[in-house]
């Protein structure tokens, strides 16, 4: 009966194993995976989805790498981060561990790729972050890089923008609280802001809210009677949209200024008229080209998709022309070897500018100041570093 028992439990094994039901898949020595990390549900999803539909765009255009006089297909691995910073190591985790990923790229917001930013450097994988601004991304890791600008220049862009073209002296800021890249771009702002007017008191309050709040009465009733003479609202699109229009309905007319997250078409969706005249940093216009690239991109992405793209999708579109690159340069599909090329990129020509890597992973790159106008998000300036 023994002996039966040992032949039955060595025949399960064998059906298991035959059928996949254990051990690690089969990688085809053909292909190099990206790992996408996004959040592709949960408060940040549109964000997610735009950088999403970028490297998408690239994959359809470049959709295989030449290393060593061999081809390889590149293969998208997709891992949603759900919005959540938990999540968002999980995802992270399942990348390298599970995927096997050879280079990852992403997230939109800066907590959620600060949350798996040490997982990335420990199994030395290396990260192209695409819109994550805030500069502890890359600080300390020498596995993450970035292709966007960082929020001590966009926030400075933006406290002279306030100064300079609204004649603010004095101003409000609304965060979100739970929000590193709202903590952060504001922090920013008030240091810039208060040395330009020389007025140590110029900022008249910071006040705070969470992700998901639907209800801005009390820190727009307190807005409403400091009358200042502009409000700084660096937050995710959906609660930055509600915040002004809540505002427009208490009569507080002070113009709103806001950072690279509100060029987003669930901002006008939600807002609709009452965040007409909003201002914002961004990353990319699609009338201002900066390389030979940008026009073949905005071209591209409209026969794709049926839409102008947002700075957002530019910046997944030349992530993961980086990492293409990255490779190309190795040589090689080894992780370490990816990393080490990126961490040495010197002019590569990307659609939304060009990307020179410092030695934090950081490009310098300009910013563009939109403004809503008639529901669309319209070009006013370029700011150079």
């Amino acid at each position: 009966m023994k002996r039966y028992a040992v032949i039955l439990a060595v025949l399960v094994a064998l059906a298991l194993v035959g059928c996949g039901g254990k051990g690690p898949a089969k990688q085809d020595a053909n292909v190099v995976k990206f790992g996408v990390f996004e959040p592709l549900t949960g408060a940040n999803a549109a964000g997610g989805a735009e950088e999403l539909d970028g490297i998408r765009l690239a994959q359809s255009l470049y959709p295989t790498v030449t290393v060593g006089g061999k081809e390889y297909k590149i293969e998208l691995v997709i891992a949603d981060n759900k919005s959540d910073k938990v999540e968002a190591a999980n995802a992270g985790q399942r990348l390298v561990d599970s995927d096997k990923v050879n280079v990852v790229l992403g997230s939109w917001g800066s907590g959620l790729s600060m949350a798996a930013g040490p997982i990335f450097k420990e199994k030395k994988i290396p990260a192209i972050g695409l819109s994550c601004t805030n500069p502890l991304v890359t600080k300390d890791n020498d596995f993450y890089f970035r292709v966007c600008f960082l929020d001590p220049f966009q926030g400075t862009v933006m406290a002279n923008y306030a100064f300079k073209d609204v004649k603010a002296k004095k101003a409000v800021i609304i965060r979100e609280v739970s929000n590193d890249y709202s903590v952060g771009l504001a922090k920013f702002f008030v240091d810039a802001f208060k040395q330009l007017t020389g007025d140590p008191n110029a900022i008249l309050a910071e006040l705070n809210y969470n992700t998901n709040d639907q209800d801005f009465s009390a820190q727009l009733t307190q807005v409403k009677s400091l009358k200042p003479d502009v409000i700084f609202a660096p937050g995710n699109y959906t609660e930055s949209a509600l915040i002004i229009k809540q505002a427009r309905e208490l009569g507080i007319t002070a113009p709103f200024l806001g950072g690279d997250t509100w060029e987003i078409a669930e901002f006008v969706n939600v807002g609709k008229q009452a965040v007409e005249g909003a201002v914002m940093s961004a990353f990319f216009d699609n009338d201002a080209p900066l390389t030979p690239l940008s026009k073949t991109f905005v071209e591209e992405y409209q026969k794709k998709y049926g839409k102008l793209p947002s700075g957002t999708a530019v910046l997944g579109f030349d992530g993961y022309l980086l990492a293409i690159d990255a490779i190309k340069r190795a040589d090689s599909i080894d992780p370490v070897k990816i990393r080490d090329a990126i961490a040495v990129t010197k002019g590569f020509a990307g659609a939304a500018g060009y990307v020179t890597l410092d030695a934090n992973g950081d490009p310098i790159k300009s910013a563009v100041i939109k403004e809503v106008k008639d529901g669309k998000f319209v070009y006013k300036t370029t700011v150079n570093p």
